[in-house]
């Protein structure tokens, strides 16, 4: 049976993408950051159908990246999917962030890219088989006003993708990236009635899209 880590899965896109491998009978380890009730949730609902096992911590600390591997090794055996979604916002202009926001950032969206992917590639080469799914935003191509900071974390993802996508092909193993729109989820909550509006019309669609839409295109990866 496959296995797939998901992190930032309590909400959104992750638990979105939880609750779609979880019905394609996907053995789970789902990490959440700091919400241990909403990742208890979680496992509670999903374990009727498949085999979960948690961890909670955040991926921005190489520590609990090693963890994450090691546990869902030691449970499932092998690793067949690591999906790199955990992610976190910041709206204001640059010269207002402070170094400490920055970093905070930096760790949440990039760093720990780089450590659950670190931790994870010698099994995946071992076996000669595996993919990494990078879960990003269209921000990391075009740039947002007032979100230079998220929009340099995801560009950071986009060339990493490309990058470890050349160096792990020869160990067969497949390494993506989704750059996603604006998705209705909670990290976007943020904008009032009038902000949603502005971004909706600059949607070719006209609205935001859902999580389990993010989950349903990946099935084509």
């Amino acid at each position: 049976m496959k296995s797939v880590i998901i992190t930032g899965a309590t909400r959104g896109i992750g638990l979105a993408l939880a609750r779609f491998y979880a019905d394609k009978g996907y053995c789970l380890m789902l990490n959440g950051g700091h919400n241990e009730e909403a990742l208890s949730a979680v496992e509670k609902e999903l374990s009727t159908k498949t085999q979960v096992i948690t961890c909670l911590g955040s991926v921005a600390e190489e520590k609990t990246a090693a963890i994450i591997v090691q546990k869902t090794l030691d449970t499932f055996g092998q690793i067949d999917l690591l999906i790199n979604n955990a992610g976190i916002a910041h709206i204001g202009l640059l010269s207002d962030m402070s170094s400490e926001e920055w970093h905070t950032l930096m760790g949440t969206n990039l760093d720990a890219v780089f450590y659950m992917s670190k931790a994870v590639i010698p099994h995946m080469v071992h076996r000669h088989s595996g993919k990494i799914l990078n879960v990003s935003s269209v921000w990391g191509e075009v740039g947002a006003s007032c979100e230079a900071a998220y929009s340099a974390t995801k560009s950071g993802i986009h060339g990493l993708t490309k990058a470890l996508a050349k160096e792990l092909a020869p160990s067969n193993i497949q390494v993506n990236a989704i750059a996603c729109g604006v998705i209705d989820t909670r990290m976007n909550a943020c904008f009032d009635a009038e902000e949603r509006s502005e971004l909706e019309n600059e949607i070719p669609a006209g609205r935001f899209a859902a999580p389990s839409e993010v989950a349903d295109f990946v099935q084509q990866l």
